[in-house]
């Protein structure tokens, strides 16, 4: 029977990246529509505590790899594992999720593996040999359906389309071997940002600033703090140094789903469009009415930000 293989990535403390849950899901619909089994590979140092949180997801068989130079999910050791396992298997269908590890490693594994590749899926659609995917092309203002005809076919799904995996029957564990590279890279360090905020891409709420902040974020931070949400920002704010990098939401940063997503001194540019648009509720706050922004919003205040944020965190604090 055919395979649709999906590598299940972890979290640096070793737990199951939740961005793995929705490339799960996207899965299993192509297993469905191919007729075929779904199967998921962990890789690590010792893979068998997250295969044993990946198994109860409805997956026929979990294949885990345990090796020290599996450790870190690198490009150059993750990519070849993944090739020589789907192989092994006669998997014809190889996916992740969409996430920096995901973009990073698969298309590596695509390449020893002859296949053609399709990124950042929104969509699926057909059945048999007659599967569609759905993509974004020149920052989501064109959707592209696109048929891949190699034997065995790659694919990285943009996790904000597609519902968590829900848990299911339990699989299998099999254990494989993944032999080590020759690689000519060798990790070094993981400097991780800690933070008592959600991280960006798993947050319910949002709270993002753009360049009406001016630089002052202090009032983006206590609005998040006050609704346990994740900061954002657009890339004219971390292009100017105001903010880290990883915070960037966008075509280029961070693609984010949230339930809520407050967009504050954030004109709307299509790049920034591309990484929140999917979000559930979408809250803008502008001077220009213009902003395009507004186009996408639910609901929209046109208004200086540094008067609003205030009275909007009061209120809900008395909310509480």
């Amino acid at each position: 029977m055919p395979i649709v293989l999906i590598y299940v990535e972890a979290q640096p403390d070793g737990n199951l990246r939740k961005a793995s849950l929705h490339a799960l899901a996207a899965g299993a619909q192509l297993a469905q529509a191919t007729g075929s089994e779904l199967h998921g590979a962990v890789l690590g140092k010792d893979a068998n505590k997250l295969a044993d949180m990946v198994k109860g997801y409805g997956l026929k068989t979990v294949h885990a790899a345990s090796a020290p130079h599996l450790e870190h999910a690198l490009a150059e050791t993750h990519g070849p594992a993944m090739a020589e396992l789907a192989k092994s298997i006669g998997a014809t269908w190889v996916g992740a999720a969409a996430t920096a590890v995901g973009r990073d490693m698969l298309p590596r594994a695509a390449a020893r593996l002859q296949a053609a590749m399709a990124t950042d899926v929104m969509g699926i659609s057909g059945s048999g040999n007659d599967v569609v995917l759905t993509r974004p092309m020149w920052a989501g203002s064109v959707m592209a359906d696109v048929k891949l005809n190699t034997p065995v076919k790659c694919f990285t799904v943009r996790a904000t389309e597609f519902p968590a995996a829900q848990a299911g029957a339990a699989g299998e564990v099999k254990a494989f071997n993944a032999p080590a590279p020759t690689v000519p890279t060798q990790f070094v360090e993981f400097k991780e940002v800690k933070s008592a905020r959600p991280e960006l891409t798993e947050a319910r709420v949002v709270v993002s600033g753009g360049r009406g902040t001016k630089g002052d974020f202090k009032e983006i931070e206590a609005l998040a703090d006050e609704l346990g949400a994740a900061v954002g920002a657009s890339r004219a704010v971390c292009d100017a140094g105001w903010v880290p990098n990883d915070l960037q939401v966008g075509q280029t940063g961070k693609v984010v789903a949230p339930q809520l997503y407050i967009a504050a001194g954030i004109s709307g540019a299509i790049q920034h469009l591309a990484g929140m648009k999917g979000s559930k509720t979408i809250v803008a706050i502008n001077k220009d009415p213009e902003a395009p922004i507004f186009q996408v919003a639910d609901y929209g205040l046109v208004a200086d930000l540094f008067k609003v944020l205030p009275e909007l965190r009061a209120a809900i604090h008395a909310a509480k």
